[in-house]
């Protein structure tokens, strides 16, 4: 068996997932990703498996890929860089690790806010330059956040929130009432109600057509003067240009994101110089105890299919 495995963090953490790929002595092809379809392109037709990350998986690459490939076993749970209706169509799983990131990535949400509404690292970087920087922030107690997506993540975000004193509304298609009682978060009937009512605005919702670009111009001008908004998802839901103009002008009070529609970004990305943004590389997930959950899990499922048991986790049935 050959193997491809992309994932950064996978590889950069020790952990037993390493000790676990090697139990079978298969040949194990290691790249750093994500990869580009192109990059994917040169590399497919060799390996009966992936063990990936956001790494370009198109028609096109499954189809040079095979005969060969049996398996696509991504770490992580977003699979919106693999082609999975086509990956069906031609009976290869897509296999993934729901479950394993939900604590680490609520926690970064929770870093970005604190870290936008107390200006920590405007004022850390004018110390560390030898600027004795004093600005005025605000509390977060008494503030309502809106959670877009109350999945696993929005879930743990809402707990967080309840325990900062704030307010919780969410909106999502597949409404959990007992999650909802138990602890406080107020139903809106849609996004549009999320944003009217917010003070934050958090996302935590997969990229799909219907998601693409779901922050945008229009939706922006419905929100509170001076909301802020919060991206631990994907940066393809928000629009850029959009972003950056509203947080120009002062419409919106601040963009806290973990990922961007281009990563990695150029260096003239407008969000990188932005007013009262925090913008860290996509590291939301990649804490020591959540990596070696995702890939332990990626492993597992990847070893599982390739020895004939059922995996842990397939998103796609055929």
């Amino acid at each position: 068996m050959r193997i491809l495995l992309t994932t950064t963090s996978y590889q950069d953490t020790p952990g037993p997932h390493h000790d676990l790929l090697a139990t079978h002595g298969w040949e194990i092809v290691r790249e750093r990703g994500p990869l580009t379809e192109e990059r994917m392109l040169e590399l497919a037709g060799d390996f009966d498996g992936f063990l990936c990350g956001d790494d370009g998986i198109t028609q096109a690459v499954i189809d040079k890929s095979l005969p060969r490939l049996k398996v696509i076993s991504k770490y992580g749970i977003g699979l919106d860089k693999i082609d999975v209706d086509y990956a069906t169509s031609q009976k290869i799983p897509v296999l993934f690790t729901p479950g394993v990131n939900h604590t680490t990535v609520a926690e970064h949400t929770f870093g970005l806010l604190i870290g936008i509404t107390k200006h920590i690292v405007t004022t850390a970087a004018a110390a560390r330059n030898g600027e004795w920087l004093r600005l005025t922030g605000h509390e977060i107690m008494g503030q309502t956040i809106g959670i877009v997506g109350l999945g696993r993540i929005g879930k743990e975000v809402a707990i967080r929130a309840n325990a900062f004193g704030m307010k919780v509304i969410a909106y999502d298609i597949y409404w959990d009432e007992a999650f909802a009682e138990q602890h406080g978060v107020g139903r809106c009937e849609s996004m549009d109600d999320v944003l009217v009512n917010s003070d934050v605005v958090s996302l935590h919702c997969f990229l799909s057509n219907e998601t693409r670009g779901m922050i945008n111009k229009e939706k922006i001008a419905e929100m509170r003067d001076g909301a802020i908004v919060l991206n631990c998802a994907r940066g393809e839901l928000v629009i850029t240009e959009d972003m950056s103009e509203a947080l120009h002008s002062g419409k919106i009070g601040g963009y806290g994101a973990d990922v961007l529609d281009v990563e990695p970004p150029p260096a003239d990305h407008p969000l990188l110089t932005a007013p009262n943004t925090v913008i860290t590389s996509h590291i939301g997930s990649r804490t020591h105890e959540s990596v070696i959950r995702q890939a332990t899990m990626a492993t597992e499922n990847l070893l599982r299919f390739l020895n004939g048991e059922a995996p842990l986790a397939q998103s796609n049935k055929f």
